[in-house]
C-alpha cells in the first residue's frame, strides 16, 4: 500500500520542510472498503454486520517500507460486507483522517459467518 492521502502528503510535507510540525497518530486503524477511495478520501467503507476498523501496531520501517507486527483479524461477519476491494489505514476508530490506501491484488466476497484476516506480510507500507 504506498497511496497516500493527501491529508497524509501534506502533514508531511509541512513536517519535513519546516512549516508545521505533525504529531505522530497513536491509533492506527486498518478499514475494508467496497469503492476505491482516493487520495481525497471518499470510497465506501463497510459498515454493519459486526464490522469494525481494526488496530494494528507497525513495525518499524526498513528499506523505505513496513508490515504490522501481527495479523489483522476482523470479527466474524453477522451479514454480507459485500466484496472488499480496498483497504485504508485510518488515524481513529471511527470517523479520523484516511492516511494511507490501496487495492487488494484479489477481491474477497465477505457472507455472514465470514471472517476476513490479513497475513501481516501481506499488508505492506511503502513510500517510493
Amino acid at each position: 500500500m504506498s497511496a497516500l492521502s493527501d491529508y497524509a502528503e501534506n502533514k508531511l510535507l509541512d513536517h519535513l520542510l519546516g512549516k508545521a510540525s505533525y504529531t505522530m497518530p497513536t491509533n492506527i486503524r486498518v478499514a475494508l472498503f467496497t469503492a476505491a477511495p482516493s487520495d481525497a478520501g471518499g470510497g465506501t467503507e463497510v459498515s454493519g454486520g459486526s464490522y469494525a476498523r481494526q488496530a494494528i501496531v507497525i513495525n518499524t520501517s526498513s528499506g523505505g517500507a513496513s508490515n504490522p507486527n501481527a495479523d489483522v483479524v476482523f470479527p466474524v461477519a453477522t451479514a454480507s460486507w459485500g466484496t472488499i476491494t480496498h483497504v485504508g489505514i485510518f488515524d481513529a476508530t471511527t470517523g479520523g483522517n484516511l492516511l494511507m490506501w490501496g487495492a487488494l491484488t484479489t477481491s474477497k466476497a465477505i457472507a455472514s459467518g465470514d471472517q476476513l484476516v490479513i497475513p501481516a506480510a501481506d499488508l505492506d507500507f511503502a513510500m517510493a
